[in-house]
């Protein structure tokens, strides 16, 4: 199964302009954890719900906050054209729940979630869940 079968295709894009509070706003709206990041036509970077707590709130940032002042400009993607497993496999590997899926253009055309892999390919969504799962990684919540 390739990505774009199982994927999210209704993205809303935060702004790295944006207050904390309108894109937890969007959040809400939107009900969903995270959101891409563009400046332009770029993808620039991804918010979470935890990059708002952690970054912002716990470090006495007020709603005001800036999405560039906490989003991860590290993006972490794959293409709409992947296998499922080896994308299932790689969110495990690199502890990530959530995937910015592009195209080969490089454009954002969708999000891959572990509730996305475990609904469309629940044979590979347990490596991913696993590995998620894991304590530590490579990634922290400190810009």
């Amino acid at each position: 199964m390739k990505v774009s079968e199982a994927m999210s295709r209704d993205v809303r894009v935060a702004n790295p302009t944006e207050s904390i509070e309108d894109v937890a706003r969007m959040m809400a709206d939107q009900d969903v954890g995270s959101l891409p990041v563009g400046e332009g036509d770029r993808l620039v970077g991804m918010v979470t719900d935890r990059d708002i707590v952690v970054r912002a709130v716990a470090a006495g940032r007020g709603p005001g906050t800036k999405v560039r002042d906490v989003m991860s400009g590290n993006v972490k993607y794959c293409f709409d054209d992947e296998e499922i497993e080896a994308v299932s496999r790689n969110m495990g590997n690199i502890q990530v729940r959530r995937l910015a899926v592009l195209n080969r253009e490089k454009r954002l055309v969708g999000i891959l979630s572990l509730g996305d892999v475990a609904v469309n390919a629940p044979q590979v969504a347990g490596h991913a869940l696993g590995g998620v799962s894991r304590p530590a990684g490579d990634h922290n919540q400190r810009a």
